[in-house]
């Protein structure tokens, strides 16, 4: 046995192989059968290239992408690994590999790459550490510095305490733990739901992974092998939230340009130095490429401004650990799927990187774990919170934290990125609402079952509303419907159903004073947010900051002067003449991302808000529309683990209209989850491909092809290819080959008797298994073609026709791609000095096709036809095109 897939009834995949290196490669397989899309999207967003096939909505994040050093500091990441953990790096390349066994087919699947004309790409085994990067990169919410420092320059020291809550970062996330005593069997439980963009498909992949070694459940995020965050081995569970420790910093830097078009920034020693400097070319669809300048000085990339941008900010340098100390911390990911007790959990993560998670553990032994995991600067207070100039000494970085550790109080231990054991390595953490809330719901009864635990992912209460609320009940002089209005939302009670008017009512006053509060004076100097990259504009934009902030605006002791009587009094007046016409759910509804937007239509009104546990994002003030949300919900019972459950917002299947593409989507929406199955008898093995009938011939030349895959060049076997041929010449399109109207016993006999020739030779190209085209060469002096134009030594003449393009359409990148292999089979394998090409002059695509690849436009001549035993070749009136060996070598 290598490996084998089995399904269970929503899709999810379950894995089965010999040892770890088969699973890696088959997990990566499955990836790319269900994620294709997902993963090419991923990969090039990590390498800064996604606007190619995306277009202009893309450009910003590949510009950021670029001069953060994403895919840069990945490769360094991935050496380093080779050196100190060969075994973790031998696994990312088998996870790679896997991911190239199943593209192919994967692409077909996905109408995106039709839709965008995108060709699949090669998966080296540095990629899940891009890709890795590239997602978590902003979860820390180094951006938040940037808002910080606009804040005090404006408002003072005092707005960076009232503005303290995560804004457009990662807060959401919720995570419990419940020791044996406080189960009906004895044995512990964790649960939780991680909170991010809801993105289609899920960015998290429900899989299990089973070998001799170990046998995981878990949710993995698609690119990167392993479970990283939760996962379920039988005898130990673990899950995660984010930490909202801070570990980047960012340097105001001093830079000059220098004669030689060198960069220099100033040094804390005050010496100039020189910074690494090169332009990188970003390619947009539909619009102008945009040139990069990447610049990197001692303290790390410039991702804001440059030598000429003295303004804003001026250049800003990023700093954080994978680029300074070569390491992610995937070392972890082999020693968690192998682990048996919490113990084991606990070595695991001492390797871990970022981002800096808290997490719980138990195991069937009665052990349990609440820690921190992740690598935190120890460095100044000022470094902490707000930019600080790289040309002062006293910023630099002296080590790394110890992670701390967290209790278990009466048997629970609740994370909700509020303050806890991470608060010593953070600035900025979630209120106490959902960490409260969680604590009081887990102590209204003193044992839990696994099956219960879904009622505290549901819960919609939000605390957070009290401080309007009470500015509400102070309110007198009302007109008679703001009176009426009023009085329903005291009576309300706070809970943010979908089905709620009074929800619904409290969301539109809510949202009416964080406008009136964003359009006041006071904050004049903050609306329009100073020029940056587009990709940090988010943590400065004033209107959503207000909106997640309201709370502590609305009951701090005083307000820069605004008067908050005033602005609530006309906001229940403006929402009493104008009042919502539905409920929470009719406004409150679900936005995934899509890399690709598109109509779809209407998604689902959600229950829940931003400080509920059930919390669904939307912007106050903004949209009620939630873009954020659980990404998956969980529960991992250590008593039996077949009794865990868990559920993603849209399905296991990320091509869209496929039966398991959205069909937890409802049971989400509901707060259900579907229940873990592990019982191999009761899943269904997924068919196996069947074997590539072309394995077992040998190649005349076999070559990789980047974004395209592998072509082999085999010699025809006229009986095996004949039905492949016919079927290909038999098309109108294909009228130019002479060979219409013969059967395929004649195109057979055609190709036969060129098989016996020394002077012609026929090959079957295939790309990963499937024929895509046929290759015929030819001397040229023993051709009618030479006698139309002076042959000289060293030619050789070409014909090639290609597989037609299916039901999906041209394949942009086909051509090139083959074409590339067939020139580098003729003038690199056979060595020869010059290749023709004779298409007839009327097939317009072909001779635009060899003068694209960089062909030189010969004389249009006329072939004189030729009898053959086998096959008459009328008159042609052709175009000849030259390719020599130089020209090849010259070409990009």
């Amino acid at each position: 046995m290598t490996a084998e897939i089995y399904r269970d009834a929503w899709g999810i995949p379950h894995l089965r192989a010999a040892d770890a290196l088969a699973l890696a490669r088959a997990q990566g397989r499955v990836t790319a059968l269900d994620r294709a899309w997902q993963l090419e999207v991923e990969r090039h967003r990590a390498q800064g290239t996604s606007a190619s096939f995306l277009g202009a909505s893309a450009s910003a994040w590949d510009v950021f992408a670029r001069r953060a050093g994403i895919a840069d500091t990945a490769g360094r990441c991935f050496a380093a690994l080779k050196e100190r953990d060969p075994e973790t790096a031998d696994w990312l390349r088998a996870y790679a590999d896997g991911v190239e066994d199943g593209l192919g087919e994967g692409a077909r699947r996905a109408p995106e790459f039709a839709e965008t004309g995108l060709v699949p790409g090669r998966w080296e085994p540095w990629h899940p550490l891009a890709v890795w990067l590239s997602t978590h990169i902003l979860f820390a919410g180094f951006p938040a510095k940037l808002w910080r420092e606009e804040a005090v320059r404006h408002l003072g020291e005092d707005a960076v305490g009232l503005f303290a809550t995560d804004g457009p970062g990662t807060s959401g996330s919720n995570g419990w733990l419940l020791t044996g005593e406080r189960t009906v069997t004895g044995q512990a439980v964790v649960a939780g739901d991680p909170h991010r963009f809801i993105e289609e498909p899920g960015v998290y992949q429900q899989i299990r992974l089973a070998c001799p070694e170990f046998d995981v459940i878990g949710l993995a995020v698609p690119g990167v092998p392993g479970i990283a965050h939760f996962g379920h081995t039988g005898p130990v569970a673990w899950a995660i939230t984010n930490a909202m420790a801070d570990y980047q910093d960012l340097y105001r830097e001093r830079l000059r340009r220098t004669a030689d078009g060198g960069v220099e920034a100033l040094d804390p020693d005050g010496e100039w130095r020189a910074a690494v400097r090169r332009v990188e070319t970003v390619e947009v669809a539909g619009a102008d490429p945009v040139e990069v300048e990447v610049i990197e000085t001692a303290r790390g990339p410039v991702v804001i401004g440059g030598p000429d941008d003295p303004g804003g900010f001026g250049p800003v340098s990023l700093r954080q650990p994978p680029r300074v100390t070569g390491d992610l911390g995937f070392g972890a990911l082999l020693p968690l799927l192998r682990a048996r007790s919490v113990a084991d959990v606990d070595r695991a993560l001492d390797r871990w990187a970022e981002p800096v998670n808290v997490v719980l553990a138990a195991d069937v032994h009665g052990g349990v774990l609440h820690r921190v995991a992740g690598r935190v600067p120890v460095r100044g207070e000022a470094g902490r919170t707000r930019l600080v100039p790289a040309w002062e000494p006293g910023h630099e970085w002296r080590g790394w934290h110890e992670m701390p550790r967290g209790d278990i109080d009466n048997g629970i231990a609740v994370m909700a990125n509020q303050r806890g054991p991470a608060t010593p390595l953070g600035v900025e953490f979630a209120p106490e609402h959902r960490a409260a809330r969680i604590r009081e719901l887990l102590e209204r009864k003193a044992r839990w079952s696994a099956r219960e635990m879904p009622a505290v992912h549901r819960d919609t209460h939000l605390a957070s509303a009290a401080p309007l609320l009470d500015r509400l009940a102070a309110l007198d002089g009302l007109t008679p419907g703001a009176g009426a209005l009023r009085d329903r939302l005291l009576g309300w009670d706070r809970r943010m159903d979908a089905d709620s008017t009074r929800a619904a009512a409290y969301a539109a006053v809510r949202g009416a004073v964080v406008r009136r509060l964003a359009e006041h004076p006071a904050f004049a100097a903050l609306a329009v947010p100073p020029a940056c990259p587009e990709v940090f504009q988010p943590w400065l934009a004033l209107l959503p900051r207000i909106g997640f902030a309201l709370e502590h605006l609305l009951a701090a002791e005083e307000l820069y002067g605004i008067d908050r009587a005033a602005t609530v009094r006309e906001a229940v007046e403006e929402v009493a003449a104008n009042p919502p016409r539905g409920t929470w759910g009719d406004t409150h509804r679900l936005a995934p991302w899509r890399a690709l937007p598109g109509t779809r239509g209407d998604e689902p009104g959600l229950s829940g808000d931003h400080d509920c546990v059930l919390c669904t994002s939307a912007v106050p003030g903004l949209t009620d529309l939630s873009a954020r949300g659980p990404a998956a919900r969980y529960v991992w019972d250590l008593a039996r683990r077949d009794d865990s459950l868990w559920v993603v917002p849209l399905g296991a299947d990320g091509v869209p209209g496929s039966p398991h593409h959205r069909d937890q989507l409802p049971l989400w929406t509901r707060g259900e989850l579907v229940p873990v199955v592990t019982d191999w008898n009761l899943l269904t093995a997924e068919t196996p491909l069947p074997p590539d009938p072309y394995a077992a011939r040998e190649a005349v030349h076999e070559q990789l092809i980047d974004g395209f895959g592998t072509v082999r060049v085999l010699p025809l076997d006229p009986e095996t290819d004949a039905d492949v041929l016919h079927a290909w010449v038999s098309e109108e399109r294909a009228s130019f080959w002479g060979m219409n109207g013969l059967t395929a016993q004649q195109v057979a006999e055609v190709y036969g008797h060129m098989v016996t020739l020394d002077t012609h030779h026929a090959f079957l190209a295939v790309r990963d298994g499937a024929p895509v085209a046929l290759l015929q060469t030819y001397e040229p002096e023993a051709d009618r073609v030479g006698e139309c134009y002076p042959v000289e030594p060293g030619d050789i003449g070409l014909h090639l026709l290609l597989a037609p393009a299916g039901p999906g359409g041209p394949r942009p990148g086909w051509t090139a791609a083959l074409l590339t292999a067939f020139t580098s089979y003729l003038l690199g394998g056979l060595g020869r000095r010059r290749i023709v090409v004779d298409p007839d002059e009327r097939n317009e695509k072909a001779v635009a096709r060899f003068l694209r690849q960089g062909f030189a436009p010969g004389p249009a001549v006329v072939l004189p036809e030729v009898d053959l035993p086998d096959v008459y070749l009328p008159e042609k009136r052709a175009r000849l095109a030259f390719l020599t060996r130089e020209e090849t070598a010259d070409s990009p």
